[in-house]
């Protein structure tokens, strides 16, 4: 055990997805492909008389040196038995975007709590753990267990590491990508998810067929079409890569459009810049 641990976890992008709930949240989960990135979530974990505050309040969480509720992270450490534990997480990315920053945080908390407080799981316990608070909170049905993967994973069936399957498309693309707003996931999530998860399936089917950057992408975009999810800026944004000569797609669920290479760049946008993150999640030595 130690005082403190820190933990980095990729951002995540879902191109596109299939929504399978059960009543048991290891099980309920999605299918569907996106993209760990580079730029990520770094989350460290302190014991309660290691953080800053001292009132006998909530356990806090920040984000950016912000306050926030993360019921995901509430979530982790209830599974884990550290109700008092300070979680604080720094990161480039916008919450309710589309990068899984929820879903990052939450399995952060994991991996540096079992440090932390000698927990002694493994890292398919630690990930459940983390995609069941989030699948509880209604934050997320699959970030979780592509940011534990890495790369450009391909999520073959629904469900926490014991339940689920995964693959992945096996390149290393630049990834450019720009953020107009926010997204309810839970919104969607709650709503009639029928016609998107067939939306979902049909392009799951077609990636397993060329699992290719440019098919995922491709995919991505058709998806958020047949969802009907596309919103008004990320539909000009990607008329106008189109319309360059590249292709781009939307992040699910954020008003946030990402693309490969300089497709973005090429159709006079500035966007963030990174690469995809292959090795997934783990603990950082200081």
């Amino acid at each position: 055990m130690t005082d403190e641990a820190t933990a980095f976890v990729p951002g995540h992008v879902t191109g596109f997805f299939s929504a399978h709930p059960h009543e048991n949240p290891a099980r309920a989960g999605s299918r569907g492909a996106g993209v760990a990135l580079s730029h990520g979530v770094r989350v460290t974990v302190r014991r309660p008389d290691e953080g800053r505050e001292t009132t006998d309040g909530p356990p806090r969480t920040t984000l950016n040196g912000e306050s926030v509720p993360m019921p995901p992270v509430d979530g982790v450490r209830k599974r884990l038995g550290v109700p008092d534990a300070a979680v604080e997480a720094e990161t480039p990315l916008p919450l309710g975007s589309g990068f899984g920053v929820s879903g990052a945080v939450a399995l952060g908390t994991a991996y540096a709590a079992n440090a932390v407080f000698g927990r002694r799981l493994s890292e398919n316990g630690l990930v459940s753990a983390a995609h069941c608070a989030e699948v509880e909170a209604g934050t997320g049905l699959g970030d979780v267990v592509g940011q534990a993967r890495g790369g450009l994973p391909i999520r073959l069936e629904p469900g926490a590491p014991e339940h689920g399957a995964m693959d992945g498309v096996p390149a290393r693309p630049r990834v450019e990508y720009l953020t107009f707003g926010e997204v309810s996931t839970e919104a969607v999530l709650s709503g009639d998810t029928r016609s998107l998860t067939r939306a979902g399936e049909r392009s799951l089917a077609d990636l397993r067929d060329r699992p290719t950057p440019a098919r995922l992408v491709a995919l991505s975009r058709r998806f958020a079409r047949e969802a009907e999810l596309t919103t008004d800026r990320v539909e000009s944004a990607v008329a106008d890569v189109r319309a360059a000569g590249g292709d781009a797609a939307m992040a699910m669920l954020g008003d946030t459009v990402f693309a490969f290479g300089t497709a973005l760049s090429d159709a006079g946008y500035d966007p963030a810049v990174c690469e995809v993150h292959p090795t997934g999640s783990g603990l950082v030595s200081e």
